[in-house]
């Protein structure tokens, strides 16, 4: 994990960003302590948030009564 003060790091915040999209990890320090640290987000996929559902976790859903079927009018 690459440390960076915070001075370098405003200055040069955008290159920063580019190193943690490539899945690098970067420390901010201040007058050496650590206050920040820029991590890669997890990529998130629409089917894990379905996870609950298979699991059998999900909380008891119930479908509407369906309604009857509307009048279309007849175009000539």
């Amino acid at each position: 994990m690459r440390s960076v003060p915070v001075v370098q790091a405003k200055a040069s915040f955008s290159a920063l960003l580019a190193e943690v999209e490539a899945g690098a990890e970067v420390r901010i320090t201040r007058r050496g302590l650590t206050v920040a640290r820029l991590v890669p987000e997890a990529a998130i996929s629409a089917a894990s948030l379905f996870e609950p559902f298979w699991r059998g976790d999900s909380p008891e859903i119930e479908a509407p009564d369906d309604a009857p079927p509307e009048a279309v009018a007849v175009i000539d």
